[in-house]
């Protein structure tokens, strides 16, 4: 008996070197070109699993649902990095004090809003109001609430909107662009959204629903346009039309501190 129990605890005393080896591995992870062969989370769907698949030689690809998942298996040494646009990366690391994010930027992107192939009615609608906010000053007030110098984000009203509704497609899970505040789903591109919508003398309506399927709800007419700090790739110009674009990002890694 007290040789089983010994052996047992040799067991034990080795799978616990091994899962700290896993976390020190990550840990040690300091540049881009680190990232060769290793396990990497992204959010599905998105430009990080995109630049993951076409740029990081042998990568075990990881896709989550959300950044935070994706972020939550890096921290139970489960992946060995995280690969995410910088602003909901930001807020991650912001409520997890043991993950960092690198000072190294992968790739910049531009966020745009999605409608269905041929709208050219609402396209040329939504691109009216985005000019609008950027030369009235709406634009910036969203962006000082929501990516504020001090990281203290301020939750603002969106504009009231009437009529005939128009649904708004997006991923609640993507601060501060769209989140959940109790069971409100706020953000950047609600507000902005909300002003599309009043510009077009029409109701907004948000459906949330999984980033990855938010183009075929949009092909499918299952909602009238995506705003969701979505990229306009040229894979998803194959199946939509992209407004003007409204943010510039980029991508950057999450490791263990």
């Amino acid at each position: 008996m007290k040789k089983i129990i010994a052996l047992a605890l040799i067991c034990i005393a080795a799978l616990t070197m091994f899962a700290g080896c896993q976390k020190n591995e990550a840990a040690q992870i300091t540049s881009a070109a680190e990232l060769a062969g290793k396990r990497i989370g992204v959010q599905a769907g998105t430009t990080g699993e995109s630049y993951v698949e076409e740029n990081v030689e042998g990568a075990q690809l990881s896709s989550y649902k959300s950044g935070m998942d994706a972020a939550l298996a890096l921290k139970n040494g489960q992946i060995d990095a995280v690969v995410l646009d910088e602003l909901p990366a930001q807020e991650i690391v912001k409520q997890n004090d043991d993950l960092k994010i690198l000072d190294e930027d992968l790739t910049t992107e531009s966020y745009a809003i999605a409608v269905r192939k041929g709208d050219t009615e609402l396209l040329n609608s939504i691109n009216e109001t985005l000019k609008r906010v950027k030369e009235d000053g709406t634009f910036d007030s969203f962006t000082n609430a929501y990516m504020p110098a001090d990281g203290e984000i301020e939750v603002l009203q969106p504009r009231e909107t009437s009529g005939e509704v128009i649904k708004m497609g997006t991923n609640a899970a993507f601060k501060p662009f769209e989140y959940l505040e109790g069971s409100d789903i706020v953000g950047f591109d609600i507000c902005l959204s909300a002003e599309i919508a009043a510009d077009a003398g029409r109701q907004l309506q948000v459906v949330d629903m999984d980033f990855n399927a938010l183009i075929t709800a949009l092909s499918a007419g299952t909602v009238d346009f995506v705003a969701a700090g979505m990229t306009a790739d040229a894979e998803r110009l194959q199946s939509v039309d992209f407004s003007d674009p409204y943010y510039e990002a980029t991508q950057v890694i999450i490791v263990q501190k």
